[in-house]
């Protein structure tokens, strides 16, 4: 086993919650304990998260959403990709002058309209045992009173200081006296805890009809934005189904287009054919095999992946066994293949929360909730406390590109969520932030369980490797892997061909996951938190 941190897996019998804060789990599980639901608690969590994390969540993004039917054993699957306003369009694009949209500021900020409190809506609607009001009072409670600051979140406002300091709104929140908080010192929100009072007292319309909407779109006008009341009041989330494919007899789920989730299902067909299990563990052939599944997955995902009610996705072809062992059989163990200069629209650095619940009824929750980049815009939408997103800017303005820019049109996501059954039972639910790197930490995770016999929190803390541009500006060749590596791999996959960027042995950019996984023979949940984060597994 590689260097581990020494936490060990969380052990539970009733029910568990996981996320990348300690705080925002714990508010979970007093929802659970309280009686509430999966769908309940994830709620809570998720509101806890949009205030304690303001770097990689807020109510103003999207979200989606894996739920776990104990009674019928169905996963259903739950968009809250917020929509391309009625303005947004290429023309609009043109005329302001962008030949790419906007990574941060008023114009990615408005684009779209948030999704996630409309799907927070949908599925309490269809599975909340307690009032909504309930679920946010530790959110409520943080936001009007102050959350103690960790040292990531200090690091984060400290690296982003310039940025965050061009918008008052902003600047008063995360930059209180005009200095970055000191670690352990409070942050206080007290505009975003009655903005949550409003949607806790008045649900949908707490929140994209009324006085909020009315300072959301006051704001937006003032800044030159594109936010109506009529794009508010549109907004909604939406019921589909979840993609799989199997692995060694599990049976693996994700969200479909939009988002990527696919990618990461490409690349369990593509190494099923190679025998992972009697490789050396992180030896160059265990490594080299699963960067070049990544190489072919993702170059199919930038040519094809869009919103489906706009464009086709072919998933059946995408997702077939047969196009998967055509591709496998394209790949050289001896030698890297290069990237063919694939179009790629925006950044691919991203923040994002996942978090995973599971209930003493047997109902599971798989939550991921983003902003996009690093505090998103970086525009608090007047005095509604809430920084708004800038997921619009992953848009293309490529007119032939199935991802470009149309009004009521969802951008093409990073965000995904997972879950998988074997023998027919719910086994798994794990998710992890970091855009790009989300399907490949979800790769990593599954073959390290499955192939490898690895528990949750040890997969979760083995040395991890990304491939690709991690940052706006980085190769697409680059393979990043943290220094816990073996050396003996890092010189043989240069050997190979791989351009090798050493990070240090735990770093931040190698993403944060979390995960339940659930072992019926003994009736204990198995949960992990990822010691990148300050997350935690908790259950009872």
């Amino acid at each position: 086993m590689p260097e581990q941190t020494g936490r060990p897996v969380t052990l539970a019998p009733n029910a568990m919650v996981t996320s990348p804060h300690s705080l925002a789990s714990a508010a979970g599980l007093d929802v659970l304990r309280a009686g509430g639901s999966a769908v309940d608690a994830a709620i809570a969590t998720s509101a806890a998260l949009a205030v304690l994390y303001p770097h990689m969540t807020t109510i103003g993004g999207d979200a989606f959403w894996l739920i776990h039917e104990a009674g019928t054993g169905k996963i259903r699957y739950l968009s809250g990709g917020g929509r391309a306003v009625a303005g947004g369009n290429l023309d609009a694009m043109a005329a302001r002058g962008h030949d790419t949209i906007p990574i941060r500021g008023i114009v990615p900020a408005t684009l779209t309209v948030p999704g996630a409190l409309a799907s927070w809506v949908e599925a309490h609607d269809s599975y909340g045992k307690l009032p909504m009001a309930r679920l946010l009072e530790s959110a409520i409670g943080y936001a009007r009173d102050g959350f103690p600051v960790t040292d990531r979140l200090a690091f984060n406002i400290g690296a982003n200081r310039d940025f965050l300091a061009g918008t008052a709104e902003t600047a008063a929140i995360l930059l209180p006296g005009g200095e970055v908080p000191a670690p352990g010192s409070r942050i206080v929100n007290p505009d975003l805890a009655r903005t949550l009072e409003a949607f806790a007292a008045n649900g949908f319309d707490g929140f994209y009809r009324g006085e909020v909407a009315q300072e959301l779109v006051r704001a937006s006008d003032a800044l030159g934005g594109l936010f109506t009341l009529d794009d508010l009041a549109s907004a909604s989330a939406s019921w589909g189904e979840p993609i799989s494919t199997t692995y060694r007899g599990v049976t693996v789920y994700n969200t479909p287009p939009p988002t990527q989730g696919l990618t990461t299902l490409q690349m369990l067909n593509l190494v099923e054919g190679f025998d992972l299990p009697g490789m050396e563990f992180l030896g160059p052939d265990h490594i080299h095999a699963m960067v070049e599944a990544k190489q072919f997955a993702f170059h199919d995902r930038d040519l094809h992946l869009a919103d489906p009610a706009f464009a086709d996705v072919p998933l059946d072809r995408l997702l077939s066994k047969d196009y998967a062992a055509e591709r496998a059989g394209l790949i050289d163990m001896s030698r890297a293949t290069p990237w063919d200069a694939v179009p790629s629209y925006g950044t691919l650095d991203g923040d994002t929360v996942f978090m995973s619940v599971a209930d003493s009824d047997g109902n599971a929750v798989a939550l991921i909730q983003s902003l996009y980049a690093a505090f998103g815009s970086g525009v608090v939408a007047g005095n509604t406390g809430v920084m708004l997103q800038n997921r619009g800017s992953y848009f293309s303005l490529d007119p032939d590109h199935p991802n470009r820019l149309e009004p009521g049109k969802v951008p093409a996501h990073t965000l995904i969520a997972s879950m998988a059954k074997r023998n027919d039972r719910l086994w798994s639910v794990l998710g992890c932030q970091g855009a790009d790197g989300q399907p490949q930490i979800q790769f990593q995770l599954y073959v390290d369980m499955i192939d490898f016999g690895l528990n949750i929190q040890e997969a979760l803390e083995t040395p991890r490797f990304l491939s690709g541009r991690i940052s706006l500006n980085e190769p697409r060749d680059e393979l990043h892997v943290e220094g816990r590596m073996p050396e003996a791999t890092v010189a043989a996959l240069a050997d190979r061909g791989h351009r090798m960027d050493v990070w240090p042995a735990w770093n931040n950019r190698a993403g944060h996951a979390s995960g339940i996984v659930f072992e019926h023979a003994n009736g204990v949940l198995c949960g992990g938190a990822d010691p990148r984060s300050d997350g935690a597994a908790l259950g009872f």
